[in-house]
C-alpha cells in the first residue's frame, strides 16, 4: 500500500507538473486547448499555495523517486441544505493523477481512501467527481455511481 501524506508548499512545482499530465491525458480541445498558453501553470501554483492552508481543501500525495508519484485534491463546498442534501456540504474530488512511471501500484486508490476519510470527517453529504475513462473502474469500485443531476456549464 502507498504511503500517503498531506502536501506541503515545497510540493507545489510537482503538483503543477502532475496537473499538466492530467490535462494531457484527458486531451481534447477543452482540457488541453491548442491555443492555451502556459500562464495557467503560474496561476495554479499561486492558488495551490493558498489552498494548502485552507481547511476546505485537502491535497494528498504519494512520493516517488525524485518527485511525486501521484496526487489528489479534495474540496468541501457549503451549499444550501435541501431534502436531498441535508447539511448542504458537498465534497469534490479534483484531479487524481499518477505519473506514468508509477501507475498500477495503488497510489490512486490509497489517495482516494484518504480523501474519502477526510470527506467523512468534514461531514460531506455527497462527494462528486469527474472520471476519466481509465479512472472510472476505480471510482465505481469505491462506490461512486452515476450522478442524478443533469449537468450543464456556461463560459462567459
Amino acid at each position: 500500500m502507498s504511503r500517503i501524506r498531506q502536501a506541503v508548499e515545497d510540493d507545489v512545482p510537482e503538483l503543477v507538473r502532475l496537473r499538466a499530465l492530467l490535462f494531457e491525458d484527458l486531451g481534447g480541445e477543452f482540457f488541453n486547448p491548442s491555443s492555451g498558453d502556459e500562464g495557467w501553470r503560474h496561476e495554479l501554483a499561486t492558488v495551490l499555495k493558498e489552498q494548502l492552508r485552507s481547511d476546505a481543501v485537502r491535497v494528498l500525495v504519494a512520493d516517488g523517486d525524485g518527485g511525486l508519484a501521484a496526487c489528489g485534491i479534495g474540496t468541501i463546498e457549503q451549499r444550501l441544505p435541501g431534502p436531498h442534501l441535508r447539511n448542504g456540504r458537498i465534497g469534490l474530488v479534483i484531479g487524481v493523477v499518477t505519473d506514468p512511471a508509477h501507475r498500477r501500484r495503488g497510489h490512486s486508490r490509497a489517495i482516494m481512501h484518504g480523501l474519502l476519510d477526510w470527506f467523512r470527517e468534514q461531514g460531506a453529504a455527497r462527494v462528486d467527481l469527474h472520471a476519466s475513462h481509465d479512472g472510472e473502474p476505480l471510482y465505481r469500485a469505491l462506490g461512486f455511481t452515476d450522478h442524478p443531476d443533469p449537468a450543464l456549464y456556461w463560459r462567459p
